[in-house]
């Protein structure tokens, strides 16, 4: 396996980024995870465009998408699979112990993963922790994600592949990995990014696509909602036929079923959307 890392490519066995790098040692950095089917990655472009803001979102510097792109390039020639996880990661770079950054350049890593079709339906469960839709790091994919480590391992045990989040005020909000998206009555809702949820890759094209709207939604909507589905990178559109304890036996139903169709063909049309 080869992995970029500042600058060209190394052997995994010989990736090293510094244990002083402050992407480790506070979590200050930014990543994007993308789909990469047969040596391309999908939607490339806003990918770069949501990692520049990120970036801006905690101060650093603006990412090189010229650099970014020649890293991912090189990491999916090297690294030739059917479908894989592409995450590129850029961190503030070696810093001093504490939380205040140094004068080093960023750290730019991109590494390839291996990765298979998720199921058509899954399991989730709610917990008990909230979103805090007025954080410093609202709307930023950072790599501060010890938060969703812990939620997501409530959800394995449970049986579940994913944590559903309230925010502050009992708004649904997100999951660990994905935005949430909810059938009422034969329309299409999912929460505002307002709502404090990252703002999905997935969950935009899926709103362009399906015309699904933006809602303010209490938690409890999903033991109402007759669908209930998931979307993200690797995900795609992925019905939920399992809600806690409330079965959803007919997932996907009609207007997720469509989501997917629509979902699969629009990308495969266009990979860089």
């Amino acid at each position: 396996m080869q992995i970029w890392v500042n600058g060209g490519l190394v052997d995994a066995d010989s990736a090293r980024v510094s244990v002083l790098d402050h992407g480790m040692t506070v979590g200050d950095g930014v990543f994007e995870t993308m789909k990469a089917a047969d040596g391309t990655a999908f939607a490339l472009t806003r990918h770069l465009d949501r990692l520049t803001a990120s970036a801006r979102g905690l101060g650093l510097p603006d990412p090189d998408h010229d650099e970014v792109r020649r890293a991912c390039a090189a990491v999916l020639e090297a690294n030739p699979m059917p479908l894989g996880r592409l995450r590129v990661t850029f961190t503030a770079g070696v810093s001093p112990l504490g939380s205040d950054r140094g004068e080093h350049a960023p750290t730019l890593v991109v590494a390839l993963g291996e990765s298979t079709r998720r199921p058509d339906t899954t399991a989730v469960v709610t917990v008990p922790w909230t979103r805090n839709e007025r954080s410093a790091l609202t709307g930023l994919k950072t790599t501060s994600y010890a938060e969703n480590v812990v939620a997501l391992a409530r959800a394995r045990r449970a049986g579940a592949s994913e944590a559903l989040f309230a925010n502050t005020v009992g708004q649904l909000c997100e999951g660990t990995g994905s935005n949430v998206f909810v059938v009422l009555d034969g329309q299409l809702l999912t929460p505002p990014v307002a709502s404090g949820c990252l703002a999905g890759i997935t969950r935009a094209l899926t709103v362009e696509w399906t015309g699904a709207q933006e809602a303010d939604l209490p938690l409890d909507v999903l033991a109402r909602a007759d669908e209930v589905f998931l979307t993200s990178t690797l995900r795609d559109v992925q019905a939920v036929h399992r809600v806690d304890g409330r079965d959803l036996p007919k997932a996907p139903g009609p207007v997720t079923a469509k989501a997917m169709r629509v979902f699969a063909e629009r990308a495969g049309d266009d990979l860089d959307p």
